[in-house]
């Protein structure tokens, strides 16, 4: 499942189209189709509906709050190693990875890459 926020929501500030342009490729190439019933502000909501499912979910955010908002919603009260608590302002495109073997294990966290384009560091974030 591949999850974007919504492109065209009013949420006060000036929609986030990124994150959609962003898996557009991905979702094309897996065939599978971009959810975006969830706009920035509503990450609670996408965090529990998420955290609930089986198998690989992608997520596409709006980069500040993914750090104040998202990612503390999907590890819940759970200490989460290596897991940013801020967004580092110079990056962008970045891949965050949460597994756990089951539903109720224990999250375990790590950046991918980094994943870089014209401009960004290859320092991670944590």
């Amino acid at each position: 499942m591949i999850y974007a926020a919504d492109p065209t929501a009013t949420t006060g500030e000036e929609p986030s189209q990124r994150p959609f342009q962003t898996v557009i490729p991905v979702a094309e190439r897996l065939s599978l189709r971009i959810v975006t019933d969830y706009a920035v502000g509503q990450e609670l909501e996408l965090a529990s509906l998420v955290t609930s499912e089986t198998g690989v979910v992608l997520i596409a955010w709006e980069h500040n709050a993914i750090t104040k908002t998202l990612l503390p919603a999907i590890a819940r009260d759970q200490p989460v190693k290596g897991m940013p608590v801020r967004w580092d302002g110079e990056r962008y495109d970045l891949v965050m990875r949460f597994d756990r073997i089951s539903p109720d294990a224990p999250w375990s966290f790590r950046q991918l890459g980094p994943r870089l384009l014209s401009g960004d560091s290859d320092t991670p974030m944590f």
